[in-house]
C-alpha cells in the first residue's frame, strides 16, 4: 500500500511539472482571437448630425434641473434669469458642454451646416452681459461648491477650445467668457488643497475627470501654476494606487470609469517610464492583447439615469485612446475603444431628450480621441 501511494504522488508531481512546461496561449495566438471592428469617424455628415443635439437644446429652458441651494425667496427665479448664458440642455453643465460641442464642430468642420447662424447663437449666449450674471451667481453665498468639479471642468474645456480656435468670433467669445474662466480657476486653487481624499465615483464629482480637463486647459493657456497644482494633487491622490477593480465597473448608472479616468490623468502627469511602471501595478490587465471589457448596456434610454451607460461607453473610449496614445504596447486598447463607441453612437441622434441633451458632447469628444 505504501508503494502505491508513493507511485501516485510521483505521477501527480510529473503531471504538474508537465503542465508547467506546456505553453499557454501565446500573445500572437490570443491576438488572432480578437475581433477587429471598424474605426468610427467624425466626418462632416456625422458632425452635422451631432450638431443638431446642442442646437436643439442650448436654448431649451425646460425641463430643467437647477441643482441649486435656495437662500431665500430671491433665489426663486427661472433658469434663464439665473443662468442667462447656460440655462438650456436640462442642466448647467450640459449647457456648457453643448456650447463646447458647437465650438469644436465649427473649428473642425469649416463647411458645417448653418455655420454663421450657429456662431451668432454662440455670440448671443456667451455675451459679456450674460457672463457677468453667471459670475454673480457663482459668487453667491450658497454657491461656492456649485458644479464642483464636473461643470468646472467642462467650462475650462470650453475655454480651451475657444483659445485654440483661430477665428475672429473665438476671440470675442474667449474674452467674454474670461471672467467666469478666471473664477473657475480660482475655485480649483481654493478647493484642491482642502481635498484630503479623491472622489472615485463614476459620476459628476469624479476627481480624476475634473483634474484631467483642468490640466488640458492649463497646458493650452500655459498656466504653469495651475498645471503644477494639478500635477501635485494627482500624485498625492493616485501615485500609490494598485489593482484598480475594473471588474466592478460600471455601477448601475455610471457615465465615467473611475479606473480609466484615473489612468488617463496619470498618463498626463507622469513621464512615460514612470507611467508604464505605475500602470503595471494599477491596471496590469490593460497590457493583455486579448483584453475584453463588456460595454455598458442600456436597458431604457428614456430613463435619465440608466442612459448614463451610453456615456460610460464614450468616456471609456476617450480614456482608452488617451492611454494608448504614443504607447505601442497599448495599441490594442484602440480596438476596445471603437467597440464602445460603436455600441452607443447609433442610439443618440433622434433619441429621447434624457440622453440627447448631453450625449452628443460625449460622442464628439470620444470620436475626436481616435488617432489624436
Amino acid at each position: 500500500m505504501k508503494y502505491k501511494i508513493i507511485i501516485i504522488v510521483l505521477l501527480l508531481c510529473y503531471n504538474c511539472n508537465n503542465q508547467k512546461d506546456k505553453p499557454i496561449e501565446t500573445t500572437f495566438e490570443a491576438q488572432k482571437q480578437v475581433q477587429r471592428v471598424s474605426v468610427p469617424k467624425l466626418n462632416l455628415e456625422q458632425a452635422n448630425r451631432l450638431a443638431q443635439l446642442p442646437i436643439h437644446c442650448i436654448n431649451t429652458e425646460y425641463p430643467n434641473k437647477l441643482g441649486q441651494v435656495l437662500g431665500g425667496n430671491e433665489d426663486l427665479k427661472s433658469p434663464q434669469e439665473l443662468h442667462p448664458a447656460f440655462y438650456g440642455c436640462f442642466d448647467w453643465h450640459s449647457a456648457v458642454h453643448g456650447h463646447w460641442s458647437l465650438v469644436k464642430l465649427l473649428k473642425e468642420f469649416p463647411d458645417l451646416n448653418n455655420r454663421e447662424a450657429i456662431i451668432q447663437k454662440l455670440l448671443a449666449n456667451i455675451s459679456n452681459e450674460n457672463i457677468v450674471q453667471e459670475v454673480l451667481y457663482f459668487k453667491g453665498k450658497h454657491n461656492t461648491s456649485y458644479e464642483r468639479t464636473y461643470g468646472w471642468a467642462w467650462l475650462l474645456k470650453l475655454a480651451e477650445e475657444l483659445h485654440t480656435w483661430n477665428h475672429p468670433s473665438a476671440r470675442i467669445l474667449e474674452e467674454n467668457l474670461q471672467p467666469l474662466t478666471d473664477l473657475i480657476v480660482e475655485r480649483y486653487f481654493e478647493f484642491l488643497p482642502k481635498l484630503n481624499y479623491p472622489i472615485r465615483v463614476g459620476e459628476h464629482p469624479n476627481t480624476a475627470f475634473g483634474l484631467s480637463f483642468a490640466y488640458d486647459y492649463a497646458l493650452a493657456v500655459e498656466n504653469v501654476e495651475l498645471r503644477n497644482m494639478i500635477d501635485k494633487r494627482a500624485k498625492d491622490f493616485y501615485l500609490n494606487d494598485q489593482n484598480c477593480p475594473l471588474e466592478w465597473e460600471p455601477s448601475g448608472f455610471d457615465f465615467l470609469s473611475p479606473c480609466l479616468e484615473e489612468a488617463a490623468l496619470m498618463k498626463r502627469v507622469l513621464p512615460k517610464d514612470k507611467f508604464l511602471a505605475w500602470m503595471n501595478d494599477f491596471l496590469p490587465e490593460l497590457s493583455q492583447k486579448d483584453l475584453h471589457i463588456e460595454v455598458g448596456k442600456v436597458s431604457d434610454r428614456t430613463d435619465g439615469k440608466l442612459v448614463h451607460l451610453d456615456g460610460v461607453n464614450f468616456s471609456r473610449a476617450w480614456s482608452l485612446n488617451y492611454i494608448a496614445k504614443d504607447l505601442p504596447e497599448f495599441n490594442h486598447l484602440q480596438n476596445l475603444a471603437n467597440k464602445h463607441i460603436d455600441y452607443s453612437l447609433p442610439n443618440i441622434v433622434g433619441d429621447s431628450y434624457e440622453g440627447g441633451h448631453w450625449l452628443g458632447s460625449f460622442a464628439i469628444y470620444a470620436l475626436n480621441s481616435i488617432n489624436n
